[in-house]
């Protein structure tokens, strides 16, 4: 492990993470790990989003200082939506828009951290979307980190076409082989969206024009296909930051009594007999998505607990199809709340994971051997579900090519492939088992954050 008190002094490092948990919760995690090696990290995002983060580790904490920016209003932008979970996906521009507001203060910030007397920030790890933040990094004279919280095969991808002129077109790269219609329109219709001012593409554009580093939670032992592609992006060096997997002892700042329900009842099913469902806190299914899903679910027989993100502005009699709760009174159980998802995928009684492959989420499964159902969702969790799939850990819902929709046949089909038919049930429980080797291994991960700081480092040579 790094020591810095024997090889410099210690870094200080300013880490500015995009508005939704699912970069908020990495980034800490890289906070942390930076802090106990000894680095001042400070941390920046809006109040609100502070207050909800999980708190730091006492042995850490006072290395790692958070700095508050109260996120602009825009019209049209619920008072206190802060994070994209927050806001329904048709408002995610204005969100967007709102964000790009914290440029100026961003920038007195690091004007006053840069100030004489204080300690001057070493870099800047910015999100993907960051290029104010870039900016600001260049006119501070401050080296400056782009963190692409991503698959490094996906990140190859858009490299290819970064090294053909089209990264300005084309954030997530050109559609690969075995891309859905469906979803190649909605990658269409995100690269192009200018309500906030910017397209997405034009945002990370600028921010890797500005960098210095690429950064990619990812490493050579997870995707040993993708990396030899991938020494540079943009004519910036390209660090493994490795999968910065969370603790398998369970979830760090948790509500007790949800965690102690949900618990109790995983307690009383038998071991490996319960399928979690959770599609993540982004982008919840509409709510004819949703029935289709309960009833597949219904359908395939098996035991359920699912963590449900309900459809907005929809009443609550209306979001699960009609007596379906009573007809799966005990063996499923739905939650809308807050749901403490690494201790659900550490208890015994779970046998798959039915999920939206978000990158936070197929991490999490395979720390804990789980195969997959695939049901992704939109950005980057339809090429991770392909990844996975062609790794067989488990295997993707039907959709239809042109509509994305899926019918209850293919949820059922899906789950009982994954988590009842003996002969393909043990082949991805097999593979997923390979896969959880790796995330599990930590040694492999603390020694891509040496490597990482060692890289850091070089700079200042």
């Amino acid at each position: 492990m790094d020591n810095s008190s024997s090889s410099s002094s210690p870094l200080h490092v300013v880490i500015c993470p995009w508005l939704a948990f699912g970069h908020l919760l990495p980034c800490l995690d890289l906070a942390e790990r930076l802090a106990s090696r000894g680095h001042l990290v400070s941390f920046v995002s809006t109040p609100r989003n502070i207050a909800r983060l999980p708190p730091v580790r006492p042995a850490v904490a006072p290395l790692v200082e958070f700095v508050a920016l109260p996120l602009p209003h825009v019209e049209g932008l619920p008072e206190g939506a802060e994070s994209t979970n927050d806001v329904p996906y048709e408002k995610f521009e204005l969100h967007r828009k709102a964000f790009d507001g914290l440029a100026a203060p961003f920038s007195e910030f690091m004007g006053a951290a840069c100030a004489e007397g204080a300690k001057k920030p070493d870099w800047i790890i910015v999100d993907v979307f960051h290029h104010w933040a870039s900016a600001s990094a260049i006119e501070h004279k401050v080296p400056c980190a782009m963190l692409v919280l991503a698959a490094a095969g996906i990140t190859a991808t858009w490299a290819a076409n970064v090294a053909n002129g089209k990264q300005a077109a084309s954030w997530g790269g050109e559609p690969e082989a075995g891309t859905p219609k469906f979803e190649v329109e909605r990658r269409k219709l995100a690269r192009t969206l200018r309500e906030s001012g910017m397209s997405i593409a034009e945002r990370v554009s600028l921010t890797l024009q500005r960098c210095n580093l690429v950064v990619i939670r990812s490493c050579l032992e997870w995707e040993p296909e993708s990396f030899p592609q991938l020494a540079t992006l943009g004519g910036k060096p390209v660090v493994p930051l490795g999968l910065l997997p969370p603790s398998p002892e369970g979830g760090r700042g948790v509500s007790k009594d949800g965690e102690d329900a949900t618990v109790r009842w995983l307690d009383a099913q038998l071991a490996k007999s319960v399928v979690y469902v959770a599609l993540g806190s982004e982008v919840p299914l509409r709510t004819e998505q949703v029935h289709e899903l309960a009833l597949g679910l219904e359908l395939a027989g098996t035991r359920f607990f699912w963590a449900l993100r309900k459809p907005s502005g929809v009443p609550d009699v209306d979001v699960l199809p009609s007596g379906f709760e009573e007809r799966t009174r005990g063996r499923g159980l739905v939650v809308t709340g807050w749901v403490p998802q690494i201790s659900v995928l550490a208890h015994g009684a779970v046998a798959a994971f039915l999920t939206h492959c978000g990158w936070n989420s197929t991490i999490e499964g395979l720390l804990f051997g789980h195969p997959l159902i695939m049901l992704p969702i939109f950005g980057d969790q339809g090429p991770n579900a392909r990844l996975m799939e062609a790794r067989k850990v488990g295997v993707q819902v039907p959709r239809n090519e042109n509509d994305g929709s899926f019918h209850r046949d293919g949820v059922a089909a899906a789950v009982q492939a994954v988590a009842v038919e003996d002969e393909s049930r043990r082949i991805f429980v097999g593979n997923a088992k390979r896969m959880q080797e790796i995330v599990a291994d930590s040694e492999c991960h603390e020694r891509c954050i040496d490597d990482f700081i060692q890289k850091l480092r070089s700079y200042q040579e």
